[in-house]
């Protein structure tokens, strides 16, 4: 309790830090306008963790085994066994470079972020194949405003709902393709250089396109020193801006990220 605690505290921080920097608040106008966390909407971004989840082919399985009893041992724990990259989870810049950081380099108020939902739902419908381009994020700007600086850009392509389907999720044809929407390589490098992006995530296995072998998107956004969200859920209750993500990953040492618990604070209605 006492470190979610501590995260309640950053996150309120973050927004009092953000509103005395646009100039809209004074500093005692900032402490009294910004409500308590217990009264903003708190949304699970965390896909349920179950045995037969979606796991990408080669990866370790997900095992759960019972290693204490009630009647043995007069206390209950498993011993779990799963990849840094299954199930919900967040990949820090060392999964593909050398060097980078890695999960346990990152501080909790770097891992409190505004953040931003871009809808595909439609276009993923009509091409499973389809990448996010840079007109589109343009054409997101220019009907919601700039993206925050450091912000989550999060991509709603409605995989989400075939979770509970690992064979629909991973969608892999004859010849062993992955399918699914993703992040172009030159949408992300956009977002970055106009807007200093901190975050990728999505719904679906992979901020790619599930049949990019070059893996561009990622590339860019750990070249870029930032953090990529995978295998969300909920994003059907999340709004397209004023969001404030928290997530909840293991500082393993020297690892390139674990499953996590995603959670996304919504402020209340003015």
């Amino acid at each position: 309790m006492r470190r979610l605690s501590t995260v309640f505290g950053i996150a309120v921080v973050a927004l009092s830090v953000l509103a005395l920097s646009s100039g809209i608040f004074s500093s005692a106008q900032a402490r009294q306008n910004v409500p308590p966390l217990t009264e903003w909407q708190v949304i699970d971004l965390t896909q349920p963790m179950t045995l037969d989840l979606p796991l990408w082919p080669g990866d370790p399985a997900f095992e759960v085994e019972a290693w204490a009893s009630y009647e043995e041992d007069e206390y209950f724990i498993n011993r779990i066994s799963i990849g840094e990259h299954s199930a919900t989870h967040w990949g820090t810049p060392n999964t593909f470079i050398e060097g980078a950081r890695s999960a346990d380099m990152f501080s909790a108020d770097e891992l409190v972020m505004p953040a931003v939902v871009i809808d595909i739902r439609d276009k993923a419908a009509e091409n499973e194949d389809y990448r996010l381009s840079v007109e589109d994020v343009q054409a997101w700007v220019e009907a919601n405003g700039a993206i925050p600086e450091g912000a989550t850009v999060i991509l709603f392509t409605g995989w989400q709902d075939r979770w509970d389907d690992a064979e629909a999720f991973i969608n892999q044809d004859a010849d062993g393709i992955m399918h699914w929407p993703g992040f172009s390589a030159e949408a992300v490098e956009y977002m970055i250089s106009e807007y200093s992006i901190g975050a990728l995530g999505t719904d679906t296995h992979g901020a790619d396109p599930g049949n990019d072998e070059e893996f561009g998107a990622s590339f860019a956004m750990y070249d870029a020193d930032g953090i990529i969200l995978e295998c969300l859920g909920g994003l059907d209750a999340m709004p397209t801006t004023g969001a404030t993500v928290v997530i909840g990953g293991l500082p393993i040492e020297g690892g390139s990220g674990s499953p996590a618990r995603v959670l996304a604070f919504v402020p209340p209605a003015e």
